[in-house]
């Protein structure tokens, strides 16, 4: 891969920023969009912050980011969980979770797509979650990472021929802020999780960077509309968080 721009929402932290570190070790130019700027600092690093939650400003840091760069690859990881039993859950949170993980990379995606169209070349690559296969406690996220699906399956038929590909990986449990802010750090509950796991480790976010690698690359040409579980087996027991 050489000579692409790649666009990271929640490139700051946890699996975006294991994605980010990795392209920037082969040479890559990454931007990074999330409510925080990057903690390091790279000439090739380019940060911007944004509530993603917000339409109106979603909107127009997608326009400044396409003004300044030619992004060719968009990798949509930012997402948020908000969990709740059905008896407790806020209908809203539905509306919040439908912004961040569907509204806002169709946004950027649309202010992007004419630089990816103009070369010929397009990657977009959802972090999407095995939980979009039913959770507990999960009616806002799961329903609206399900939606992630149908989403890239349908972006994927319209932007094959212009040569854009549109994939979704879905990680299982992984060591990240969103897995400790539910999950105590290094607690008896981590390891619980750990043992019930089919491969008895909960993932880290270069398990998921690894498959993110394979989908970004220019030899993946062929591969669209995929759905990949990155889960440690947890898609085959109906375990995770």
């Amino acid at each position: 891969m050489s000579g692409h721009t790649t666009l990271i929402t929640g490139g700051n932290s946890g699996i975006g920023a294991a994605i980010a570190d990795r392209l920037l070790e082969k040479g890559e130019t990454v931007i990074s969009l999330g409510l925080e700027m990057p903690s390091v600092a790279h000439d090739r690093l380019h940060g911007y912050t944004v509530d993603l939650t917000d339409p109106a400003a979603t909107a127009a840091i997608a326009r400044d980011i396409a003004a300044e760069h030619d992004v060719d690859r968009l990798v949509h990881n930012a997402g948020l969980i908000l969990p709740n039993l059905l008896a407790d859950a806020d209908p809203a949170d539905i509306l919040t979770l439908a912004q961040l993980h569907l509204a806002a990379p169709m946004a950027l995606t649309q202010a992007m797509l004419p630089a990816m169209e103009a070369r010929g070349f397009g990657r977009i690559l959802f972090i999407g979650s095995r939980a979009s296969m039913g959770m507990a406690t999960r009616s806002a996220y799961s329903s609206t990472k399900a939606g992630v699906h149908g989403l890239a399956r349908t972006w994927a038929q319209e932007l094959a021929p212009k040569g854009i590909t549109v994939n979704v990986i879905a990680p299982g449990p992984v060591l990240t802020d969103n897995f400790w802010g539910i999950v105590p750090k290094d607690g008896e509950l981590q390891q619980k999780i750990a043992d019930g796991i089919p491969v008895r480790r909960i993932g880290t976010p270069d398990d998921v960077a690894n498959a993110a690698l394979f989908f970004l690359a220019d030899e993946a040409g062929f591969v669209t509309g995929q759905v990949l579980y990155v889960c440690g087996g947890t898609s085959l027991a109906g375990l995770g968080t």
